[in-house]
């Protein structure tokens, strides 16, 4: 596996910081430049479809002789900044270790799906492999919205690390702005001003009474029980003047069955009709049963390599698996593991990154057949 590791420490050694994240930051470009030849060298079929200016998705299929299922293998190219990071696109091993960033969230698993793409396309099957390299999933998931408007798939695997379990769930969230009204006056003529800041108090109190009420509801088994939390608080222009208008930012994390207008109901009823819920911006939560031909066939694929059937879990944060979930394409979420994602120190396990291209493989080859 020599070459597996020389392809991930090329992917770590290029800089692909969001540029939506980080002013300034490298974006995909160069990345999916890198990815878009090696795939070509290794006799993949490659588009370069630009999402956004400089941003770059990269489809590369392993076209199969007809009649078969088509697998989608999907990785992002971004990566989170670098500040105090030391030496931060040096690829670094210690024994089964490389560090770096990108090394663990996910370059390892964008690595494992090219490998295991090209891998299975040598194998004369009838379906498609195809690997999808998208761009900016650590923010608005734009190259991943692409791929699911315009990529017809039987399943899907994102590969984002789970150190070799099958990630069956992860929760959503939605951002909401909640504004209450006054009317602006002079701090000395209090029956001509109305204070919108103290308007939100009964919003402030509910949300920490919906705070500890949600871990009672009924939740999801793999996930738990939704949250939420005031994040950001603005109002008033100065202190001898009552306060016209009063904007407060919340996130609510989301499981199944909890929604964008659930979410704002449950905030307007602390409104008294003073003010106003609207939700900013909303991604869905994601679940597919483990029953699934999907979940058990890629099962068996990791027990036969490993000896033992993988743990089914669930994740706290969201991923692209979402997005291709609602599209209608049976989605799960598998990859390599470490540690370190968005953190200085980050590292992946080269042991559980070759065992991941293993069972990829093997399971691109028996889906695809």
């Amino acid at each position: 596996m020599a070459d597996s590791q020389e392809l991930l420490a090329r992917l770590v050694e290029i800089d692909s910081v969001n540029p939506s994240l980080v002013a300034g930051g490298a974006g995909e470009a160069e990345v999916a430049r890198f990815v878009a030849g090696w795939c070509e060298r290794a006799g993949l079929e490659v588009e370069v479809a630009e999402v956004a200016h400089g941003r770059p998705n990269v489809i590369a299929r392993a076209r199969g002789r007809g009649g078969g299922r088509t697998l989608l293998l999907n990785a992002h190219t971004d990566t989170v900044g670098t500040a105090g990071m030391e030496a931060p696109l040096t690829p670094r091993v210690e024994g089964n270790r490389m560090y770096g960033r990108g090394a663990f969230d996910m370059k390892a698993g964008l690595a494992a799906a090219m490998l295991a793409t090209v891998e299975a396309g040598g194998r004369g099957l009838a379906g498609d492999v195809v690997l999808t390299a998208v761009v900016d999933e650590e923010a608005y998931s734009i190259g991943s919205e692409a791929v699911a408007a315009s990529i017809a798939a039987d399943a899907a695997i994102v590969t984002e690390p789970t150190a070799l379990r099958l990630c069956v769930a992860h929760k959503g969230f939605v951002w909401l702005d909640v504004e209450t009204t006054g009317r602006a006056a002079h701090g000395s003529r209090p029956l001509e001003g109305v204070d919108a800041i103290a308007a939100m108090g009964p919003v402030l109190v509910g949300i920490r009474e919906l705070a500890a009420e949600l871990p009672g509801r009924a939740s999801h088994p793999l996930l738990g029980s939704g949250s939420i939390h005031a994040s950001i608080i603005d109002g008033g222009r100065e202190l001898s003047t009552y306060p016209e208008r009063c904007l407060l930012k919340v996130e609510r994390r989301t499981v199944p069955g909890e929604t964008e207008r659930s979410s704002e109901a449950e905030l307007a009823r602390y409104l008294d009709g003073r003010g106003t819920v609207r939700a900013t911006y909303c991604r869905e939560p994601f679940a597919i049963s483990p029953d699934t031909p999907l979940v058990t066939g890629l099962s068996a694929a990791v027990e036969r390599r490993l000896g033992a059937a993988p743990a089914l879990r669930g994740g706290a944060g969201w991923t692209d698996a979402a997005l291709l979930a609602g599209a209608g394409i049976p989605t799960v979420i598998f990859g390599p593991g470490g540690d370190g994602a968005h953190a200085p120190v980050e590292w992946v396990d080269l042991d559980l990154y070759r065992a991941c291209v293993e069972i990829l493989a093997d399971f691109a080859v028996e889906f695809c057949a």
